[in-house]
């Protein structure tokens, strides 16, 4: 009997429980759809092309479905195919142009790289500000497949200097591990910040997850030197800032 009622009361606690999750889920569900909707609003201020292109894109790729169809009798077969990765395409239209406004706004604004790269696709381990000046010039160091990579940004002659001094204090711990770097900015020899994330995926894989790893437990010793950066810039529609991501969970 008594096995009996503590069975039921498990069965109560699991239904709760589900109940709580399906809960959860249209929550989260719904907070996406609102951020998604948001960054359409600011995005259409901005751009005055945006649904022009999205528009356009269901249209061409519908057309061009309907029309193989047409030729193997299955129009109305393969239509609706087409609407679908018609509006696949204006999705990725309207992230990668999202991108571009936030990217925009962001260029030149102290702050700007660290946001770039704690917004970053794929398996990369940063720690933003591992050395600065109080002119808020910083270098900031991140860990992936290619080695250790110092991402630096400020002014030029002050932080070729921060730059220099960072890679000689990482290059005694690491000893032939691959480091890269680069500057963000606009001018020659520097990268343009929108560049940053394409830049980083064309480096050579050098290491496994593994040496990874072991690399940032060797890294985190050092620890950070120099005055606090802010975060990252706040440019004007920064509720887009994690848009792609949004999409991508859709």
């Amino acid at each position: 009997m008594a096995g009996q009622q503590d069975s039921g009361k498990n069965s109560g606690k699991n239904k709760e429980a589900a109940k709580q999750a399906k809960k959860e889920k249209r929550a989260a569900s719904k907070a996406r759809r609102g951020q998604l909707f948001e960054a359409f609003k600011m995005q259409r201020k901005e751009d005055p092309w945006l649904i022009p292109w999205m528009v356009g894109a269901i249209v061409v790729v519908a057309g061009v479905a309907f029309g193989i169809g047409f030729f193997f009798d299955a129009q109305w077969v393969l239509l609706p195919l087409g609407l679908l990765l018609g509006a696949l395409l204006a999705m990725i239209i309207f992230g990668r142009r999202v991108q571009k406004t936030v990217y925009s706004k962001a260029d030149g604004q102290p702050g700007a790289a660290a946001w770039a790269l704690e917004n970053l696709r794929g398996r990369w381990k940063v720690t933003p500000t591992v050395a600065a000046t109080t002119q808020l010039d910083a270098v900031h160091r991140v860990l992936g497949g290619p080695g250790v990579v110092l991402v630096a940004e400020g002014a030029p002659h002050r932080v070729k200097t921060l730059l220099a001094q960072e890679k000689k204090r990482v290059s005694r711990l690491i000893g032939d591990t691959p480091i890269y770097d680069v500057t963000i900015g606009n001018e020659d020899g520097q990268l343009p910040l929108k560049k940053l994330q394409g830049y980083l995926m064309k480096l050579p894989r050098n290491l496994k997850p593994a040496q990874v790893d072991a690399l940032e437990a060797k890294l985190t010793a050092l620890g950070n030197r120099g005055a606090a950066l802010p975060k990252g810039p706040m440019p004007a529609g920064a509720k887009m800032r994690n848009v792609q991501r949004t999409i991508r969970r859709r």
